[in-house]
């Protein structure tokens, strides 16, 4: 599903470069659950971000459900964000303005539903995650637990393949942590989705399947 080949980062620094990710070579099969794991500053969240779409490697080449990703165009980019790739972010990234069902909708809308669609899968969402009660809250409203949970139905509603999640439990304590890991390894195991986490616990690491260890933006064999 995933394949990096030798891809490295640099950002341009006086007369030279620095590196943020050197010589990353790695595979992830569609429904595996990859952890992702590092010190601060060892490249994590910038390999999710190239993984996600979102960044562009400096060297090597990256493949997508095969197919080679610097050659996609803008429109097709767009198009596998909206379609096989959710996000799951450390600070939610809900929308303030929308209550917690416009915020669960809102992908469904770029997706192109009708109205009775976006409305039944948003409903099931809600019952799923227990959040029929607070439906017209908003963000501010919430806990940090109940937000992050908005931001998994969120991510999940467009029923993408991959879900990319950068520190999902960083800002919760360790019920609500617990709470979404178990959501995420019953979204791996049930669903079948794709699921890679960058994460500082050692205890979120475990629910994956595979541990990748970065030091210095190499990648520990």
């Amino acid at each position: 599903m995933i394949q990096l080949t030798n891809v490295a980062k640099y950002y341009p620094a006086g007369f030279g470069k620095t590196y943020v990710l050197r010589n990353i070579s790695l595979e992830i099969n569609e429904g595996e659950f990859v952890s992702i794991m590092g010190p601060s500053g060892s490249g994590k969240s910038t390999l999710l971000h190239i993984l996600g779409l979102l960044e562009e490697p400096s060297e090597g080449n990256y493949a997508f459900l095969d197919e080679p990703v610097q050659k996609l165009t803008e429109k097709k980019r767009t198009e596998l964000h909206r379609s096989q790739i959710g996000f799951v972010f450390q600070a939610y990234h809900l929308i303030d303005e929308l209550t917690v069902y416009e915020n669960i909708e809102t992908p469904l809308l770029y997706k192109g539903l009708s109205g009775s669609e976006r409305k039944s899968r948003v409903a099931e969402l809600l019952d799923r995650f227990n959040m029929v009660a607070k439906k017209d809250l908003f963000p501010a409203q919430l806990s940090g637990g109940q937000q992050q949970l908005v931001g998994i139905a969120r991510a999940i509603a467009a029923q993408p393949r991959v879900i990319f999640a950068d520190e999902p439990t960083g800002n919760l304590h360790s019920d609500q942590a617990r709470e979404i890991m178990e959501l995420f390894k019953k979204l791996n195991q049930e669903d079948g989705v794709t699921i890679v986490q960058v994460t500082h616990s050692d205890t979120n690491a475990t629910y994956g399947n595979r541990i990748l260890r970065l030091k210095d933006g190499w990648l520990e064999q």
